[in-house]
This record gives C-alpha cells, structure tokens and sequence, in this order.
C-alpha cells in the first residue's frame, strides 16, 4: 500500500530530539527526509554507544532520514541547501532564535522566496517574551513549566524519565505540518510554523493550573498515583504489588462490591463521589489496603477481572523487553541491525519496514550530484 507522504520532501536541519521526532514520523508515513548536519554530526551521536556501537537516540529518532553535511558559512552550500528548498515541501529546524535569520534562512525570508514551503521552527521558549533567548532543555523546561512539582514523592521533586517535552514538541509539530499540507492542497501557499517546548508542556499543565487559579492550591505530588483521581494508583498485596485504576462511578460501585466485597462503601458520603474519595484518601486507602493485604497478586487479579477494574503491573524495563505485547522490528544502521520498538501508529494495509538510520554525511555525495 502506498504511504500518504511519499511525494513529499523534508529539508530538516534539526538536532537532539524534538525535531528529528517530527522527521522521524514523517519519514514512516512515505515522506524524503534529507538531514543536514554540521561536520561533526548531530550532537545527538554521541550520547552513548549502546546500539552496537551506535547512539540509542539517533537510531531511533533518525530512522528514514539521508545525512547531508554542509557548512552553512560557506556561500556554495548555503546555496545548495537553497536548491534543495526550492523542491522541498517542508523545511523543518530547532536552532537558536535568531541563527538562521542572520544566515538568510529565517523562515519569513523562506517562505517570501518558496510561497509553497511549510517552515517548522521549534524553539524552547518561542520567538517572543523575555525568556526567548534563554536555553532549553528537556530538564529545564520540566523544571520551568511546574511539570516537576507534580512529579515525584511528596517529600521531593522529580523528572519524567523520559524526554518528554522534546516528544510532546515533536508530536507537535508533525500534527501541524500535517494540518499544512492539508491546507496547501486547497489554498496552494504553505504556511510558517512555530512549536515551542514551554508551550508544549504548559498546554499539558492545564488542569493543574485551573485547580491553582480557581482553588488557590496546586494538586499535591503524590508519587505514582493520581492527585485527582482516587482510588488511582499503586498498592501492596499479600505477596507483591498491584497497581489500579477507578474512573467513573459505575466501577467505583464493582469495586466496592466485587474487590473489597464491601458493597455500602460505594454509597459512604465521604467516598461516594471523586471528589469526596480524594479529599478522604488517607481512610479509603486504609481500608484497601487491610483488603489487599490478605490477597495474593493472582486471587486479587482474579477478583478485578470479575469486577472489569483496570489494573496491571509496576514493570521495569527489563519487563518490558519481554512484554507479551511489545511489537519491535529490526532497523539498519550503519553498524549492523538493531532491534528497536515498532512505530506507534498501525495503519491497515501497510507494514512496519523503516528505512535506515544513516551514517554520518552519508548522501552527501548524491545529493550534491542531485541537486546540483
């Protein structure tokens, strides 16, 4: 089956993690992705070697992409790249505010001389307001956006250990290159793009900042377990732990009655609606926990399949290497294959089969041939 953006070229000249997860996306979905790098490479190479000998990050993040080196000081590659663009359909970027204007390649002077392109830019703060100068990475745009201070145990602070606010900028930004290439069908012009990582996060705070703006309190950080939504989280058993989840009335009532076979706490004035069951945490907590802890991981599973409760396991990594339903592939990089996760997004009639992650400055030579 033919992938949506086959006839599609990207010029990315993006780093780290935010922007080669837009590319990547777009590379699954059929699109070109020519990579522009410095002669060093992306910095993103050598944060490990642990992909046989390759950087876990950029296997992942780069796959599909063609490595272009050029220096952009110089006038003849600043040229080529300007060649490349007249083609390309996309042109995507996350350096510092300011760098590529003083290079001529700012978006508005792209997009005045390629009505067509569709520029991304990704920053960390966005182009306007007092910290737009000011360096962003994923921990400190954790720390900046509050999201750190609903994150960890009540006696500290903590980080998602994971990159979360390059991911969300990234995801960001390919649904937006979508929604401009859907719009360019119909009006013919491309469209300047601007994805921020504080704005990324700052939206996924919402909640949160409605409780302080409306309330005057922020929601407690509560280590893994939900400051809203109660009963939501992690608890011992007589032989392990199990973690649950409640979400509407109708299983707080099988709760009540299948799992803790306590049918008349569903009805409690102080257990009987969300609110109530998170204001009175401490003594519902109380009472699971005197249930749980005279059942073994299997009786209790037993009891919250009956009752249809969503509940699993506290797996580490190592679980999730065996995981029944973990999907990987193999992927080509210059050192040999690597077994990596398989794409999120299944579409019917296709197949995960990723190009290559290249090797540095790899299509250097054909593109310079190509694009003359």
């Amino acid at each position: 089956m033919r992938r949506a953006l086959e006839d599609i070229l990207v010029v990315s000249l993006g780093q780290a993690v935010a922007a080669p997860y837009a590319t990547q996306r777009l590379a699954d979905g059929g699109a070109r992705v020519i990579k522009i790098e410095r002669a060093g490479g992306d910095f993103a190479r050598h944060y490990d070697t642990v992909a046989k000998g390759e950087c876990s990050f950029f296997v992942w993040l780069n796959r599909g992409a063609e490595s272009v080196v050029l220096d952009l000081k110089n006038t003849d590659d600043t040229a080529l790249l300007k060649r490349m663009l007249a083609r390309a359909d996309v042109f995507i970027q996350n350096f510092a505010p300011g760098a590529l204007d003083r290079l001529g390649l700012g978006s508005p002077a792209l997009r005045a001389e390629f009505p067509r392109l569709i520029t991304c830019d990704i920053s960390g703060y966005g182009y306007e307001g007092p910290y737009r100068n000011m360096k962003a990475y994923d921990l400190l745009i954790q720390a900046e956006s509050g999201l750190a201070s609903l994150t960890g145990s009540p006696a500290e602070a903590g980080r998602v250990g994971v990159s979360i606010c390059d991911l969300t900028a990234g995801m960001n930004a390919h649904a937006a290159i979508l929604e401009a290439l859907i719009a360019r069908a119909s009006t013919g012009q491309g469209s300047a793009i601007h994805v921020s990582l504080f704005d990324g996060l700052a939206d996924m705070m919402n909640t949160a900042l409605m409780h302080q703006r409306y309330t005057g309190k922020a929601p407690a950080r509560i280590g893994f377990g939900h400051s809203q939504v109660v009963p939501y989280g992690l608890f011992k058993t007589a032989d392990g732990e199990i973690v649950i989840a409640i979400q509407n009335a109708r299983e707080w009532e099988n709760f009540c009655a299948t799992v803790l076979q306590r049918p008349e706490i569903a009805a409690h004035p102080d257990f009987a609606s969300n609110e109530t069951r998170a204001h009175n945490r401490e003594a519902l907590y109380c009472i699971i926990d005197e249930v749980f802890s005279a059942l073994s991981v299997a009786a209790l599973s037993v009891r919250l399949e009956t009752a249809n409760i969503a509940f699993g396991r506290l797996n580490g990594v190592a679980d999730l290497l065996s995981h029944p339903q973990l999907r990987t592939m193999l992927q080509a990089t210059p050192s040999g294959e690597v077994e990596v996760i398989a794409p999120a997004i299944r579409i019917a009639g296709t197949s995960a089969s990723p190009r290559p992650t290249p090797a540095l400055g790899q299509h250097t030579d054909a593109i310079r041939q190509e694009f003359g």
